[in-house]
């Protein structure tokens, strides 16, 4: 089996092109494919093409980049759906569940670098039926202007280095709260890197996200891993 690994801003993916759709993986085949240490884990022709995926289809406007090998990636996300605010007993905090065809959990703070992600996150988690993904932000700024400084807790895989629904729940809390401007573009700056997030004027209106994207490597899978 002939597959290509990609990543953006750290959140890598193995995308195994099937336009037969004749291909079918378990999910112990997939577990398997992904595994950090035994697998590899997890674009195709510009300009836009549209991928399934379980919160709906999502279309994606692809321009190659500059460099052989780097691309740059616009998708529409699809609504965002904001939960009830929570404020917390300091104005600097604040927290809240938002739905982007995913669960999480966004939590406001004074500094993301102190959190220990690998000890809250599953304890946060645990306390959603099904589990919850979990960020943790909080408003800085760079030589570009504002930003959000994000980390996340993924659930089923960890603290990670990006996540694009993430980053698009963390824009749409931030700005609920009125810590980011009103309009324009939200910057989120993953621990890979920084996507930018466009919130739909309307509540079912999309949300778009865009970042940089590669190509890392042609992969040949051995029948071997699939049995």
């Amino acid at each position: 089996m002939q597959a290509t690994k990609h990543e953006g801003a750290g959140n890598d993916f193995l995308v195994v092109l099937d336009p037969g759709d004749v291909i079918r993986f378990s999910v112990a085949q997939v577990r398997l494919l992904a595994d950090r240490h035994r697998g590899v884990d997890g674009l195709v022709a510009p300009p836009r093409f549209t991928v399934a995926t379980t919160g709906g289809p999502r279309t994606v406007d692809y321009e190659p980049g500059a460099v052989p090998g780097w691309a740059h990636a616009r998708v529409d996300m699809g609504p965002v759906r904001l939960g009830p605010d929570q404020p917390q007993e300091f104005d600097d905090r604040r927290a809240r569940t938002v739905d982007v065809g995913n669960p999480h959990l966004v939590l406001l703070g004074p500094d993301t670098a102190a959190v220990d992600v690998a000890e809250v996150g599953p304890k946060l988690q645990a306390a959603f039926v099904g589990g919850i993904n979990v960020e943790w932000i909080t408003v800085t700024e760079d030589d570009q202007g504002e930003l959000l400084d994000f980390r996340v807790f993924e659930r089923g895989a960890g603290e990670t280095l990006a996540c694009g629904t993430g980053s698009v729940a963390a824009a749409a809390a931030a700005r609920s709260w009125g810590v980011v401007a009103p309009e324009g573009t939200v910057r989120v700056h993953n621990p890979g890197g920084v996507l930018e997030v466009t919130l739909g004027p309307g509540a079912l209106d999309p949300a778009h996200l865009a970042g940089p994207v590669r190509k890392v490597a042609d992969v040949i899978v051995h029948p071997g891993m699939l049995s």
